[in-house]
């Protein structure tokens, strides 16, 4: 398959064994964001006073904002992995694969708790997105098998 910058085919699934008994795919993106990564800190760094530069790696959460439209059938996922948080006063963690035909990956993301939630979309002329963000332990990337 050639490589083309298409999302329309990329497949998101969410995994919250707490919440749901089988993962469930995620459908009803916003019209010009589906879902993002947030850019994250590889290293950490402290320059001396002698002007000498120090760094080491140091594990961050991968933020991940998903952009849902207002009527989405996915915003009852969301809704009842929020409601299920605040009832039992526990957080239920979540993996997640998305899957980019398009450049030939699929990216796995381990650990992930929701970190928050809008629940009402925004009211303008015409209802907007709803944004949720997840903080991932790790995201890994592998290539499609048959790409």
């Amino acid at each position: 398959m050639a490589r083309t910058i298409t999302s329309a085919n990329s497949s998101f699934i969410l995994n919250i064994p707490g919440v749901f008994p089988v993962p469930v795919p995620i459908q009803g993106y916003a019209a010009d964001d589906a879902f993002t990564v947030e850019p994250f800190d590889m290293s950490e760094t402290l320059m001396g006073v002698d002007g000498k530069l120090s760094g080491g790696y140091t594990p961050v959460a991968k933020k991940l904002t998903v952009m849902l439209q207002a009527d989405s059938p996915s915003l009852e996922v969301f809704d009842a992995w929020a409601g299920a948080t605040e009832q039992a006063r526990e957080v239920f963690p979540a993996d997640a694969t998305i899957v980019l035909p398009a450049i030939g990956k699929t990216y796995n993301l381990r650990r992930g708790f929701l970190k928050s939630a809008t629940k009402l979309p925004p009211n303008k002329k015409v209802l907007q997105p709803v944004t949720y963000s997840i903080e991932f332990e790790a995201i890994e990337a592998a290539l499609i098998s048959n790409a």
